[in-house]
């Protein structure tokens, strides 16, 4: 899949996703995001929750590539962890699929700023559900 057409909707076009790799064997995704300025709190870094959408979001992908398109997962439980203030502008993420099951999926997430420095990890669990809009 060269590029992720699949991410439609205004949530990914206000985090400027863009689609970068995957990694079958260890189904990982990379993906880029661009923080925009309005993001920024009053303590001049990315609001927590908005981090959480970036973690969120590449982890998400990683189970829908990784089903080829046919599930989406549904969290049931996010945890993240800021380890660096996340400054607006250019971002890299990797999200995982550590363990899937029928009913329970394990996912890690990443995010990294542009020298490769991590800023936040994430880990979610979920449950696979058919994907949303997209039958037929």
């Amino acid at each position: 899949m060269s590029t992720l057409t699949e991410t439609r909707g205004a949530h990914a076009h206000l985090m400027g996703a863009q689609y970068v790799s995957f990694d079958r064997e260890s189904e990982t995704i990379t993906m880029r995001f661009t923080a925009p300025e309005s993001f920024v709190s009053p303590r001049g870094s990315v609001q927590g929750g908005l981090v959480a959408g970036f973690l969120d979001e590449v982890m998400g992908w990683a189970h829908v590539i990784a089903t080829d398109g046919a599930e989406a997962p549904l969290n049931l439980d996010i945890s993240m962890t800021l380890l660096k203030p996340v400054l607006p502008g250019p971002l890299l993420a990797k999200g995982r699929v550590v363990r899937r099951g029928r009913r329970v999926i394990f996912l890690e997430g990443e995010l990294f700023d542009e020298t490769g420095a991590v800023l936040a990890r994430s880990t979610s669990t979920a449950i696979p559900t058919p994907r949303p809009g997209d039958q037929g």
